[in-house]
């Protein structure tokens, strides 16, 4: 028998279960149906960020920063801490637990807002009298139709070719996070967001690590002031990053993985690990959708298409997140999320892609939103910039970390901000106020003149507003 809703979300991820709440808060009879299982078989809505990504991670990112400073900073603080070890099943277990709370909280979120929860895969099928259908096979079996259907499968990690992820020796953004005993030595191919922070947890820990990346210049999506600022820190960490490189053919033996690739001088080169981490990027995740069987159209990498306001090709379907173009980011999903769900309610909805923040969660963090240096000069854009270094913030030399800077761009005429990039402590946390401010499109300017609590990191922002106007008052 079909059960009838007025909307039916594929995917519980970020988009997805978002997209749902925000539909149910709009008086919509509402169903999400999501795959993925934790370890006993259940349901773990929440997709790649919850349960193999962004939360995951930074449970890993902070277990290790935990240890790291034990061992190495302690003593600074008048801290004698001898003797610490390293539980890597307790490490991973405290990860699992924190995982476990995501996918409760979402499904405490489901049953809060009176969202029908399906556990199984979700797949499109042929529309009866104009309305859609989906099938749901796996753990649960049901057949549901609804006039508007969300599209939210996300994306799966992108492997190399010849070499597929066995997740034992050469590993995805999922077995990084399942590694069961410190490698002595590690290789990460790809230095973006999975590589550096796998890649910082794992040295932290005491591998050595190796990180092989194809393109010359290091974040070459990050400014390339913070950037340089950036690699500095890790290079004075011991995290090894080769530039320029063109990998090879890759031996995977019981234990252990050969990597040959090609350095930037064109030397022959040969690496040995006991583990190998890809991370080269990310495909839309569309196969099983039978997007066929109602036409939907999918791009040559097999991403749903869509236009401005998320709308398919198919009326009635929408599609959302890392299936979608743009930047594959969980928040930029849930807002897009929010977005689909009142425009089916009726509603003028926007997601405003130039203040999309992006950060990257290693020690010092990295964050930015808007556009760099290289873009606005190969734009012609008249600008002016103003940098701020951690070192001359009071809150940052108390807690020990004056690694960094805060970059302000602004348009050199309107003093529009056009771009703030952050390197140091808590990065992730003070890009809130340059989205804030671009989204309303302040100038350098009105940031300059706001009070910011002392002593604070947010200062930093503050004197690289003033900056932009050469006139800082402590540097």
């Amino acid at each position: 028998m079909t059960q009838a809703f007025d909307v039916i979300v594929i995917g519980a991820g970020p988009g997805g279960y978002i997209a749902a709440i925000r539909a149910a808060q709009l008086g919509f009879k509402v169903a999400c149906v999501d795959a993925w299982k934790n370890a006993n078989g259940g349901p773990a809505p929440g997709g790649t960020c919850t349960n193999v990504g962004c939360i995951p991670s930074k449970a890993l990112l902070q277990s290790s920063e935990h240890y790291d400073q034990a061992r190495n900073h302690f003593d600074e603080h008048g801290i004698t801490a001898t003797g610490v070890k390293m539980d890597v099943a307790q490490m991973l277990a405290r990860k699992d637990s924190v995982v476990q709370q995501n996918n409760d909280g979402i499904l405490y979120l489901f049953k809060k807002n009176k969202i029908s929860f399906f556990h199984g895969h979700g797949a499109l099928a042929a529309p009866v009298d104009g309305v859609h259908h989906v099938t749901v096979s796996g753990s649960t079996e049901a057949a549901l139709s609804a006039p508007q259907i969300i599209i939210a499968t996300g994306s799966s990690a992108r492997a190399l070719p010849g070499t597929p992820f066995d997740e034992v020796n050469v590993l995805s953004n999922d077995g990084a996070l399942r590694v069961v005993a410190v490698p002595k030595k590690l290789v990460l191919i790809g230095s973006g967001v999975i590589g550096l922070e796998m890649g910082s947890v794992w040295r932290r820990l005491g591998a050595e690590v190796t990180i092989l990346e194809g393109l010359p210049t290091f974040l070459g999506a990050v400014d390339q002031q913070i950037a340089k600022e950036a690699k500095k820190a890790f290079d004075k960490q011991g995290l090894k990053i080769e530039l320029g490189v063109k990998v090879g053919e890759i031996k995977v033996a019981k234990k252990g993985v050969s990597v040959a690739y090609t350095n930037a001088k064109g030397e022959a080169q040969t690496l040995d690990a006991d583990k190998l981490i890809v991370s080269i990027g990310r495909v839309p995740h569309t196969a099983g959708l039978n997007a066929e069987s109602v036409g939907l159209a999918l791009d040559e990498r097999g991403a749903v298409v869509v236009d401005a306001d998320c709308k398919t090709n198919v009326p009635g379907i929408w599609a959302v997140g890392d299936v979608v173009r743009g930047p594959m980011l969980a928040h930029k999903a849930e807002e897009e999320g929010v977005a689909v769900a009142e425009r089916i309610a009726g509603q003028h909805a926007h997601v405003n892609f130039n203040t999309v923040p992006w950060v990257i969660y290693t020690s010092p963090e990295i964050s930015w939103v808007g556009r760099t240096e290289e873009q606005l000069k190969a734009d012609g854009v008249a600008y002016k910039a103003g940098t701020f270094p951690f070192l001359a913030n009071g809150r940052a030399r108390a807690l020990g970390d004056t690694t960094g800077m805060v970059k302000f761009l602004a348009d050199a005429v309107t003093d529009e901000i056009l771009g703030v990039h952050i390197v140091g402590p808590q990065a992730s946390e003070l890009i809130a106020e340059a989205v804030v401010a671009m989204e309303f499109r302040a100038s350098s300017e009105d940031i300059a003149r706001i009070c910011h609590a002392h002593p604070s990191l947010s200062e930093a922002t503050k004197e690289a507003a003033l900056a932009v106007d050469k006139r800082t008052l402590n540097f």
